[in-house]
């Protein structure tokens, strides 16, 4: 059995997600930049990596953690619930022994690969980005790399 490539994520709703998709489009990316499909723009609470496919089920259950929604308002302040969100997660991901990132954890929604040079619009776009849950994500590593929602947690639903 093939391992699955895991990550667990904030999901934008429609309408975020829309917002995210013309911010990305005012932008001015160079050659050769690879901006980010719209069903895949999130935000990665914890990468996974490859991970057996018959552990998914034991991981479907083990990610369920106590959670508060919140709302990330701004991209330079990290609202509390937050990082508790991504530390009790960061628990969860140890005690099954799966690897932890070991850079420190800095939120943010990729917009596009291989960007350096990029030219950001002005002005940025107010978000009001209300958390109601997050995913279990597989990565399918295919030539459109697509993503498979697996699980939601708490009361997101996924777009």
């Amino acid at each position: 059995m093939s391992d699955a490539r895991l990550f667990l994520a904030l999901w934008p709703d429609e309408e975020l997600r829309a917002t995210l998709a013309r911010w990305r489009d005012a932008w001015s990316w160079p050659r050769g930049a690879g901006p980010v499909a719209d069903g895949k723009l999130h935000l990665t609470l914890h990468f996974l990596g490859a991970v057996p496919q018959d552990r998914i089920p034991e991981l479907v259950e083990a990610f369920h953690v106590p959670f508060r929604p919140f709302a990330v308002l701004e991209p330079l302040a990290i609202p509390s619930e937050l990082s508790e969100l991504h530390a009790a997660l960061a628990e969860r991901v140890a005690a099954l022994g799966l690897p932890l990132e070991e850079r420190s954890y800095k939120p943010h929604v990729t917009l596009a690969r291989r960007a350096h040079g990029a030219l950001v619009p002005p002005p940025a776009p107010a978000l009001a980005w209300r958390v109601h849950g997050y995913a279990l994500v597989e990565s399918k590593l295919t030539t459109d790399g697509s993503y498979h929602v697996l699980h939601t947690y708490g009361t997101q639903t996924v777009a």
